[in-house]
């Protein structure tokens, strides 16, 4: 008589296929094989999507400097490279203890951000990192070009871009949109070329220190204008909300002020 098989994945495949414990079994088996895939997918692709995204921001970032009158010269003399900085927004200066290298890692930390009353969240943001990594580029030891991470909530979710300032603090040499979720072809307009070509020379405030940037109703009637766009109303305030924001005291402001004074 023959002995008992002990082996229990024989002794599985063994029972008839009407099996309804084979059946379970099988389902459970293949189940569990799924996941264990999609997990260790998700697992090694992220740090590629991560990379993939970094890579994206940095070509936006070079393009975006690129589109600036004079900047491909500036760039190709000696020491004409952009630099990482990260800041303390608070106090506007250099961060004392995050590196770009840390950077991550300090934000996944809920006690390096600060809640924004209602009053003063104009970007939407519910709340603001304490640290920020700026690009910056220096001529004659000073900055003369500033590109700054900006971010609020649109119409459709939440916008990210990257604003420039030339060396007065007060002048735009640009912005790009680098992320957004609003509507293809209203508010997703906001990522076309023709329409961001409208921000170099715009000026965010008057003589008196007043802010007055913002997005037109129409055809920009000032120098502190850019055109807006037709039918897209909730999208263009948020872009006006979002610059406002970052260039203010809870924002940049402290920076953009330091650097004006010749204090950075």
């Amino acid at each position: 008589m023959a002995g008992t098989d002990r082996n229990p994945w024989r002794r599985l495949l063994a029972l008839p296929n009407e099996s309804r414990a084979k059946t379970l079994l099988v389902a459970f088996l293949v189940s569990a094989i799924c996941a264990a895939l999609v997990s260790t997918a998700t697992v090694t692709l992220r740090p590629i999507k991560a990379a993939n995204r970094a890579a994206e921001e940095q070509a936006q970032i070079a393009g975006l400097v690129a589109g600036i009158p004079g900047m491909a010269a500036l760039l190709e003399q000696p020491g004409g490279q952009l630099s990482r900085v990260v800041i303390a927004l608070d106090r506007g200066r250099a961060a004392s203890d995050v590196t770009p290298a840390t950077l991550e890692s300090a934000l996944a930390d809920p006690a390096n951000w600060t809640a924004l009353e209602a009053g003063e969240d104009l970007a939407g943001l519910g709340q603001r990192p304490d640290y920020a990594q700026v690009f910056l580029r220096r001529q004659d030891d000073r900055v003369a070009l500033l590109l700054l991470p900006i971010a609020g909530q649109g119409y459709g979710g939440r916008i990210d871009a990257i604003l420039a300032l030339d060396g007065d603090m007060n002048t735009i040499a640009g912005l790009v949109v680098t992320r957004h979720s609003e509507t293809p072809g209203l508010g997703a307009r906001i990522d076309e070329a023709s329409w961001q070509a409208s921000f170099p020379g715009t000026e965010i405030r008057d003589p008196g220190g007043a802010l007055r940037f913002g997005v037109a109703r129409g055809t920009a009637t000032s120098s502190y204008e850019v055109d807006g766009i037709t039918g897209v109303t909730r999208t263009s305030t948020a872009i006006t909300r979002i610059v406002r924001f970052w260039v203010g005291p809870r924002g940049y402001g402290p920076l953009l002020s330091a650097i004006a004074r010749g204090e950075f």
